[in-house]
């Protein structure tokens, strides 16, 4: 059944129909009957989604609607807002796995009997997985609110046949949270899991600012397991419980409110605390709950939220239990919170602070910390508590850190700590520090300040291989620039008359194959619109979307379609198998029609480019399908492409002459200033 209530802005439209914004104004412009809105603004309108549908089959620029997208679009497009869609398809998934023979009976039929059944048979399924609660985190829609949803439903039912129910769901909660980067702070997986394994296994665990589920959902599953999360937003303590409930088989107890001042597990004594608290809010219970009995450590001062949520972490403890926090790192050294740290570090309560890199989670701009905690069952007779750095492991582009690295830097240690109680010393890295020598008049729990300095960059022997690898770049570079005769004015190639040719007309001719970015399921290397910018190696990730990634090739040609000015990349042997990532556009051109040298350079012309781009208020897209280049004859394509290629060896060398020189620079500083290296 059509769903005439779901609605599409034209962005959507450009992707049901494969081409850029422009390409639709200009249909509304040129097409009397292109559907007319049904909502949105004036400036960005919303239309029917049955009906551009209809319209795109019509003219031909359609064969069908591919299903993932179509669901996509009617849970961006719910009448309701896509939270709501989110809700209904995650009750309804959630039925389809306990109980897949109920939907075939009441699906048959009509939306309005659809509606009328399901509110029955959710009240049983979700009562069974998540208890009966007076404040439940997942209440049963009615069937007035069921209605407008039942096309989504079903859509998300038939994706399930393909994907299963779970896939089905974190694909359609990772396409809203991609879309509402800003209404959601999200935990990464690699640093979620990175906290689950530095937690250990666990029969209860509890998070008591569960946001979007990520640290429960990386909880390894155990026997007669139970999972407890609570939350102050309740659309987020109801996606988290349907969350968990489609991804494992544990006993999940979930629900709404704020932890610190409506505890709903207040009699809980959990093996595991994870969390990722919102950090320096000043309006969390300050002076309401001056009286607790969670303060065993100390009153946290108004401006030291963190430190209450390390308490009530602590409080939901059983003995021996371990808590592990992501932390600011103003909470390891503000004066405010110096009585607390010290009083978890004379106790033995604070085990370990690990740095993480720069990039680790929101805010990117900062390297926040882990704190790892346990509720002791006796005091040691000289606690030791471990502190680690893994800044090194960040990564130069915009994408996260090396996680692998950071996993090996901290689990390795951190186990050998657990063991013996002490950890070996590495410079720079880690250091298990007798908690004596940090309780002075600051407690400054930073690992920088603490670890002995590592040899700067491999020492002076180090710096003098960089100075000749800089020479040697430098000298190439020279080689490399184009002789003075090449660069004498020739006729130029006019692309404004024939022989010419767009991109899109070389797609329609099957001389190329155009792929957008940025969907598909995890994958280990993901190239971003940033490495295409800066010629750097895949360093981005893709989220749990369900489906297939695009996979790079050696010679596609790969553009970015947002800002950043001319650009084109041909891959090479090292970047091909890497996922093609967001905001960019694979060209794959037929190697008997097309040379992709000579394709990257054309595509990257200033004029070119300006003529396919149209601007927003605050950033500007690329249609890549009005890129122009001029039709020639494979051989002397070639030649061009020859030429092309030398500009982007030239191009690759300048920078990383410019990465050498900024590293000997800093070598040279450190060295003479940690008295290293002598300043004659």
């Amino acid at each position: 059944m059509q769903d005439n209530a779901t609605e599409v802005t034209a962005a959507g439209i450009a992707r049901l129909a494969g081409v850029g914004r422009a390409a639709v104004s200009n249909w509304r412009r040129r097409h009397a009957d292109f559907p007319k809105p049904v909502g949105g603004t004036e400036t960005s309108p919303a239309f029917a989604l049955a009906e551009v549908e209809e319209w795109l089959r019509a003219q031909g620029k359609l064969a069908e609607v591919p299903l993932r997208e179509r669901v996509r679009q009617q849970l961006a497009g719910h009448p309701e807002g896509p939270v709501t869609g989110l809700l209904h398809a995650g009750c309804v998934l959630l039925l389809l796995h306990a109980r897949p023979t109920v939907w075939l009976e009441i699906s048959a039929g009509s939306d309005d009997r659809l509606a009328r059944l399901l509110p029955g048979h959710l009240e049983q399924v979700l009562t069974a997985r998540f208890g009966a609660r007076r404040t439940p985190a997942v209440r049963v829609p009615d069937p007035a609110a069921l209605r407008p949803s039942a096309p989504l439903l079903r859509g998300a039912v038939d994706l399930a046949a393909e994907l299963g129910a779970r896939q089905t769901y974190e694909y359609l909660l990772g396409r809203h949270l991609d879309a509402n980067p800003r209404q959601y702070t999200l935990t990464p997986a690699g640093l979620a899991a990175l906290m689950a394994e530095l937690a250990g296994p666990a029969r209860t665990a509890l998070d008591p600012a569960c946001g979007t589920g990520a640290l429960l959902r990386a909880v390894a599953p155990a026997p007669e397991q139970t999972l407890y999360g609570q939350d102050g937003a309740p659309e987020l303590a109801a996606l988290t419980a349907l969350r968990l409930a489609l991804h494992s088989p544990a006993v999940i107890r979930v629900a709404v409110g704020d932890s610190l001042r409506a505890d709903a597990h207040d009699s809980l004594r959990a093996d595991v605390v994870l969390c990722h608290p919102p950090f320096n809010e000043r309006n969390w219970g300050h002076e309401e709950l001056a009286y607790d009995p969670r303060w065993e450590y100390g009153l946290p001062a108004r401006t030291e939220s963190e430190l209450a949520w390390v308490q009530h972490a602590l409080a939901r403890l059983k003995d021996g239990g371990t808590a592990v926090l992501l932390m600011p790192p103003a909470a390891a050294s503000r004066r405010s919170g110096r009585r607390i740290r010290a009083d978890l570090l004379r106790r033995g309560t604070l085990r370990a602070v690990v740095a993480l890199p720069v990039g680790a989670a929101p805010p990117h701009g900062i390297p926040l910390h882990l704190w790892v905690l346990r509720r002791p069952d006796r005091t040691p007779a000289q606690p030791r508590v471990l502190l680690v750095d893994t800044g090194a492991a960040a990564a130069e582009g915009r994408g996260g850190p090396d996680w692998q690295a950071v996993r090996e830097a901290v689990l390795d240690t951190w186990r050998d700590f657990e063991r013996t109680g002490t950890a070996e010393e590495r410079p720079g890295v880690s250091r298990a520090l007798p908690v004596v020598e940090l309780l002075d008049d600051d407690v400054d729990l930073a690992p920088a300040r603490h670890l002995p300095p590592p040899a700067p960059d491999g020492g002076a022997d180090r710096l003098i291989e960089v100075r000749a690898r800089l020479g040697e770049t430098l000298r190439l570079t020279a080689d490399l620039a184009p002789p003075a005769a090449a660069l004498t004015p020739q006729p130029a190639v006019d692309l404004a008359r024939p022989p010419v040719t767009t991109v899109g007309e070389l797609a329609r001719g099957g001389a190329l194959v155009l792929r957008t970015g940025g969907t598909g399921g995890p994958h280990g290397r993901v190239l971003t619109d940033h490495d295409v910018l800066c010629g750097d190696a895949p360093s981005g990730t893709l989220p749990d979307a369900g489906e297939e990634p695009v996979l790079l090739q050696a010679g596609d040609v790969v553009l970015p379609v947002l800002g950043g000015g001319p650009a084109a990349r041909v891959v090479d042997g090292a970047t091909a198998g890497a996922a093609l990532g967001r905001h960019l556009t694979l060209l794959r051109p037929d190697p008997a029609a097309l040379d992709p040298w000579f394709l990257a350079g054309f595509l990257r012309g200033s004029a070119n480019h300006r003529r396919a781009s149209s601007y927003a208020s605050t950033s500007a897209r690329l249609d890549v399908r009005r890129l122009r280049l001029p039709r020639l004859p494979l051989e002397q394509q070639r030649r061009y492409g020859r030429r092309f290629r030398e500009l982007a060896r030239f191009e690759e060398e300048l920078r990383l002459a410019g990465r050498l020189g900024a590293q000997f620079v800093r070598g040279m500083y450190d060295g003479l200033t940690d008295g290293s290296l002598p300043p004659e």
